[in-house]
Formats: structure tokens, sequence, C-alpha cells
């Protein structure tokens, strides 16, 4: 958008004099700038408070996630009779899986793995 009016006839038409309207545009200006650094802390805090309710939020997902993951060690543990070696080789191989998978667990890849 071009300003098509000139400083002139703009305070002219508000009926400013020239040291008014310079006055009131520094004004302006002062104001705009201490919004600025108002601002930044205000988006500051925000982001906090939505990072830290995020995490907030994984924590309480993550808690519920192992007591089931607890629950399900606990019953095979009961069911299945394994001794030290095989549990450390079950520990090696389930690291280097997640590794591959890049953390990205199948229930079927694991069925699939051990009718192997």
């Amino acid at each position: 958008m071009v300003l098509s009016i000139s400083l002139d006839t703009f305070y002219t038409n508000k009926n400013y004099v020239a040291s008014e309207f310079i006055e009131k545009a520094i004004m302006f200006y002062i104001g705009y700038l201490s919004q600025q650094d108002n601002l930044s802390p205000m988006i500051t805090e925000t982001v906090k408070a939505q990072i830290n309710g995020t995490e907030q939020r994984l924590a309480h997902l993550l808690f519920k996630v192992a007591v089931e993951l607890g629950k399900l060690t606990h019953l095979l543990a009961v069911a299945n009779d394994v001794d030290d070696e095989t549990l450390r080789q079950l520990l090696v191989m389930c690291i280097n899986e997640v590794r591959k998978i890049n953390g990205a667990i199948n229930c079927e890849d694991a069925v699939r793995y051990q009718k192997e």
C-alpha cells in the first residue's frame, strides 16, 4: 500500500501543528517499541507454559505405560521359567531390535519373529 497523502496535508487536515504531529508520532513509536519489549517475554512465557503442560501429560502417560508394562512383565515371569542366560540374550536381542526399528515396536512383527 502506497501512502498517497503527504505529511503536510495529514497534520493540516487533523488540525495539528507540525510540532504536535511530530510529538504524537514519537509517542506512538515509543509505545510501539515498548510493546515489542513486552511481547517477547509474553511469547516466551506462553511457549514455556505449553511445553510444561505437554511435559506433564507425557510424564503421566509414560507412568501409565510403565505400570501396564510392569504388570505384563510380572505375568510373563510367573508363566515362564526362564534361566538367567536366556534372559540376558533376550535383553541384548531387544536392545538391538529397538535400535534397528527406532522404538516403533510392533507386536505382529514380534510374533512372526518368534515363530521363525
